[in-house]
């Protein structure tokens, strides 16, 4: 499962309604070869689940991940940070041995 903390929630739904997405739409999760660490976090709004996706509900905010990309995302958490040092979505994953000084790609 994927969890999704307060500030993450209200951060997404703020975008769904102020970028003019979709009733429907969802965060879609995934990870992809690359970054500093070798594997990088995708995170996009979607509204079509497709086949093998894992679907999860978490704090009123539906999220979707690709059967692949769940293995690397079990247990991760969703964050938002808007304070000085940085704003944007934060994954504070329990299975990375390590992150890049950005946080934005692990390894395992």
């Amino acid at each position: 499962m994927i969890k999704v903390n307060d500030s993450a929630r209200d951060q997404v739904l703020k975008l769904i309604a102020t970028e003019a997405h979709p009733a429907n739409a969802f965060i879609r999760v995934g990870v992809k070869g690359g970054g500093c660490s070798g594997l990088m976090y995708e995170l996009e709004f979607d509204t079509e689940v497709k086949e093998g996706d894992q679907v999860f509900e978490d704090n009123g905010t539906k999220v979707v991940v690709d059967k692949k990309s769940f293995l690397y995302l079990v247990g991760t958490e969703l964050e938002y940070s808007g304070g000085l040092n940085g704003k944007g979505f934060v994954f504070v994953n329990p299975n990375a041995n390590r992150t890049c000084g950005c946080g934005e790609s692990f390894s395992i």
